[in-house]
């Protein structure tokens, strides 16, 4: 992975979402117009956080977030979600 010039500021979290799935349990194969949205991905910056509240996800965690949450954002040909911290669910 290259080196992103980027820094989120106060408390935004840049995420790389997960590749969607592409088969079902029981092996059927979803077309691509049916898949669902990633709700997790990996950390991949995290802003310095605020004077109130300090950041506690780092890079390199594996998070789970809300369907709609975040910026989408395409650097370098690969797609990214801004969103503050407090729109993580969990750490996984």
């Amino acid at each position: 992975m290259s080196k992103l010039n980027i820094k989120p500021l106060a408390d935004r979290v840049l995420i790389e979402p997960l590749a969607a799935e592409t088969k079902t349990a029981s092996g059927i194969i979803i077309p691509d117009n049916a898949k669902e949205k990633p709700q997790k991905g990996t950390v991949v910056a995290v802003g310095p956080g605020t004077k109130d509240e300090n950041i506690t996800v780092k890079v390199g965690d594996t998070v789970l977030y809300g369907k709609f949450a975040g910026t989408e954002l395409k650097l370098e040909g690969t797609d990214y979600l801004m969103m503050r911290e407090s729109d993580i669910l969990a750490i996984v």
